[in-house]
């Protein structure tokens, strides 16, 4: 492989608003990224591929690869919707942090102070320590239930409650505390599910709406949703979703209601605007939804190497966060550095277990000269 910067001669692209402004257009002008990347398609069997590289500060290259299902019919676009998995986690989080700097909601406070429709079932674990936001934010409140499956279309869909207990139609299990909260680190989609009815109660709006209105617009995330399931009138949007060995998922997606958990609906550019956005603010500039030093809380690590929302890596100048994604057919990768303006996001239509996505991004590195990203 070259030294050179991938794409550096082959085209410019910068933000603008809310979306991109091409200076020269890329689909006639292959890159050695894209030779990288339909090399990986091919020996992962991946149907579509979007992706979007951030250098300098700035989006230098966002493009689909391939399609939006077996048919061939119909391209993977840079507007082409991905659902992100576990990275929802990190976007719901700005969310809660935005709620904790305007005051309406603490770190540190219980979060039964401020829930209304449910609470957290006190038990043993939770006599003297308590399920607190900081906790669940950094997967160190307790909390059981690591991930959710989705449902598929035409099932029942549970109400966030009877997700929350564990009751049908629900398919998983009841959200409890069952290691003394603050103790230990463990992964918990079912933490986020209880942030999800948290933000519900305090500011009385369905999460979707307060997502948008809060994180989601001011970032310049225009095709970005939290709406499960998908508007019908936004259903010629997405890809459709394939699992490991080749079957399609049933319906195309699967259903979250566990929407801060798993239900984020966007695009690699969006996800881009999101990291461009931390990246800004933590260099004391413009970001409309938390303030500089709310986000170097984000990006400080709380329990092991998870920070706020984000999983992080190396320190100072050398800090990089990072989060990965898996819903139904669906698989996501972002990663960035903190402070030199360098990122990407890779979003398949297919569960590779991360294996294509980690060789792209690794290459993507290496190729724009990701010095400080351990």
């Amino acid at each position: 492989m070259s030294n050179r910067p991938f794409g550096r001669s082959s085209r410019a692209t910068f933000l603008f608003g809310a979306g991109l402004f091409f200076a020269s257009p890329l689909a006639a002008q292959a890159d050695e990224l894209d030779g990288v990347v339909a090399a990986q398609m091919r020996d992962h069997h991946i149907i579509g591929l979007s992706l979007a590289v951030i250098d300098g500060g700035r989006i230098v290259k966002a493009r689909g690869y391939g399609f939006t299902d077996k048919t061939g019919k119909v391209p993977i676009s840079d507007s082409t919707l991905f659902q992100a998995g576990s990275i929802s986690k990190s976007v719901a989080a700005m969310g809660a942090l935005r709620l904790v700097e305007v005051g309406r909601l603490s770190l540190d406070e219980d979060v039964n102070a401020k829930m209304r429709t449910w609470k957290v079932p006190e038990n043993e674990f939770t006599r003297e320590e308590k399920v607190t936001l900081r906790r669940i934010l950094s997967h160190s409140a307790g909390l059981t239930v690591h991930g959710f499956p989705g449902y598929a279309a035409g099932t029942p869909l549970p109400t966030l409650v009877q997700v929350l207990d564990g009751a049908k139609p629900a398919n998983t299990p009841a959200i409890r505390v069952d290691i003394v909260p603050g103790r230990t680190w463990r992964y918990s989609g079912g933490g986020y599910t209880v942030m999800q009815q948290l933000i519900i109660d305090v500011t009385g709006q369905p999460f979707p709406e307060f997502m948008q209105q809060s994180v989601l617009v001011p970032l310049g995330m225009a095709h970005s949703t939290f709406e499960q399931p998908l508007p019908e009138a936004r259903a010629a949007e997405p890809a459709s979703g394939y699992y490991q060995k080749g079957s399609k998922v049933g319906g195309r997606w699967h259903i979250y209601p566990e929407m801060a958990a798993a239900g984020l609906w966007t695009t690699a550019s969006d996800l881009a605007r999101y990291v461009m956005g931390l990246q800004l603010s933590l260099a004391g500039k413009f970001n409309p939804v938390i303030s500089p030093s709310m986000t170097r809380r984000m990006l400080t690590a709380q329990k092991g190497d998870d920070g706020l929302g984000l999983f992080l890596a190396g320190k100072e100048k050398t800090l990089q966060f990072n989060h990965g994604g898996r819903d139904a057919g669906f698989d996501a990768l972002m990663k960035a550095t903190a402070e030199t303006g360098k990122g990407a996001v890779i979003m398949i239509n297919v569960n590779d277990d991360f294996k294509a996505l980690a060789n792209i991004m690794d290459l993507i590195a290496k190729g724009y000269h990701w010095d400080n990203i351990p």
